[in-house]
Formats: structure tokens, sequence, C-alpha cells
């Protein structure tokens, strides 16, 4: 077999100039080239771009390093749906540079948290969140009540994303405080995609009377359950505070097992999709067993 001396595979520098320029444009038309297409930023109908004053919590959001416990995704899987909510869609992170999906859950996640809770929650718990969750290792943040805004750094992120502003609402931010940011941050979060209910209880399966009435494990059941999660709202002795009071509430057992279990759009969330009905009766049991003699 003769060789052919002017064979490209002959010339090394050569060929290794096609094989580069080959390359170039291999990855150029498969990666680079995708990625400048519209479709490949995607944005949800309903995503609104950062107010100045939710911009300023996102960093401060970043700056005490929330996404190191705290992811921002919630994945297609049944476990995280019900807790949390509707899966994440790629189209919720627009504006989000660089993302804040985080990659560890010390802490639950925040895609969904905006809206869940009214802003006076989430002013507590972020100044105390043992008062919330006795257990709870999040540190209290109480001391950005007295820190101001940075406002020029605010202002200049806002260019950066390229994201319109109103003098107005920059003056806002003079009044404001880093509490107020963080709040104003969180309570946007997941608000571009519509709410849905995972679980709810429908009325008309629910007993009138408590099939676990009188018994005092029960009883037991349903403290342990409210220190844990019903204590920040509805007092230590469900006395109130953020939350109505429940130590001699005139609601009936029906209702007491319906709001614990559907919540109030806003207020309170419900937990027909943490708690089995026997927790829940058993919630209601202890609230029963607060009422004034």
């Amino acid at each position: 077999m003769s060789e052919n001396k002017n064979s490209l595979y002959r010339k090394a520098l050569l060929f290794t100039i096609v094989a580069a320029i080959t390359v170039l444009i291999g990855t150029f038309v498969t990666m680079f080239y995708p990625m400048m297409r519209p479709e490949m930023h995607p944005k949800l109908e309903n995503l609104k771009p950062f107010t100045p004053l939710q911009l300023a919590g996102r960093d401060i959001y970043m700056r005490e390093g929330c996404m190191n416990c705290h992811t921002q995704t919630v994945r297609p899987l049944k476990a995280d749906v019900l807790r949390y909510g509707d899966y994440s869609k790629a189209g919720e992170f627009f504006y989000d540079r660089p993302h804040l999906w985080g990659s560890k859950r010390t802490g639950p996640d925040l895609a969904r948290i905006g809206g869940k809770y009214p802003d006076d929650w989430h002013y507590q718990h972020m100044a105390n969140p043992q008062a919330f969750y006795e257990k709870s290792n999040m540190p209290k943040y109480n001391f950005l009540t007295n820190k101001k805004i940075d406002i020029d750094k605010t202002v200049a992120g806002l260019k950066v994303l390229g994201i319109s502003y109103k003098p107005e609402e920059i003056e806002e931010l003079k009044s404001k405080n880093e509490m107020d940011a963080i709040v104003a941050y969180l309570q946007q979060l997941g608000t571009s995609v519509s709410r849905k209910t995972v679980i709810s209880v429908d009325e008309n399966t629910v007993e009138e009377k408590s099939p676990l009435s009188g018994k005092s494990d029960a009883v037991a059941e349903g403290q342990r359950l409210y220190k844990i999660e019903c204590v920040g709202c509805h007092g230590k002795n469900a006395e109130g505070n953020i939350g109505p009071a429940f130590a001699d509430t005139q609601r009936t057992e029906k209702e007491l097992f319906l709001l614990i279990a559907n919540g109030s759009e806003g207020a309170m969330p419900g937990y027909a999709n943490q708690f089995t009905r026997e927790k829940i009766w058993a919630l209601v049991e202890y609230v029963k067993s607060l009422k004034k003699q």
C-alpha cells in the first residue's frame, strides 16, 4: 500500500489546527449558541423584578450566608412537593444573579416561603428562632433591626441587573433597616408560582366530635406537637401572639380540626400534609384541655 506524503495525517501542525477549529465550532454550536437563544432564559409570566427593598434583602441574605443552610429549590420529588409545594421552575430565577439554589438543608427550603406566614412571623422568627422552634440551631438576627440599608450598593445592584426603579423607592430605603429588607425579600420568594394546596381535608369527611375525646395520651401528644409547631404564633399557653389565642376558644372541635389541617391563606400553613388525622385530633384535644373551667 503506497503512502500519500501529502496526507493531512502526516502534517502534524496542520492537523492540530484543523482539529482545534472543528472542536471549537462544535462547542459553539452545541453549547454557546443554545445558551444565547431566548428559550434558554425563560421567565414566568407572573415574575416581577426585585424592588430596591427586596434586592437589598437579597444582598443581606447572601452576606449572612443563609444559602449555606437553606436551599431555594423544590425538587420534583413527592416528599419535596408534599412538604414545600410545587416543584421549582427555571423561569422563577430570571432575575437571580447569582442563583441561590443552595445544596444543603440544615434548615428548610425557602423557595415557597413567600406569603406562607405574615410579616410579623418573619420579624419575630428572625429575631429569635428558638421562640418558635425550641431546638432550632439558627442564629438570632435581631441585630439587623439596628443596621441601615447600604443604599449605594443597592442602586449599583439594580443597575447591574438592569432593573428600573423610581426615585421614591430609593428614598423609602432611608427609613428602612436591614430586617425590613430581608423580610421583604423572603416574602416574595415563590410568589410567581401559583400556590397549590397539595393536601386539603374536605369538611364533609370530618367528624363533628373528636374521636380521641377523653384520652389523656392524646392530650399529651397534642401538647408535644403544639410545643414543636405552634408556640411561636399562638403563645406558650395558647394566649395568642401573631395568631389568635386558643385558650378558651369558642370554635367547635370540627372547626379546630379544619383550621389546623387546612390552615388560613397568608396567616397559617395547613398541616394536613405533615400530620396524620390522629395527630391533628390530638392537637384539638390539647386545645380543648386549655379551656377555662
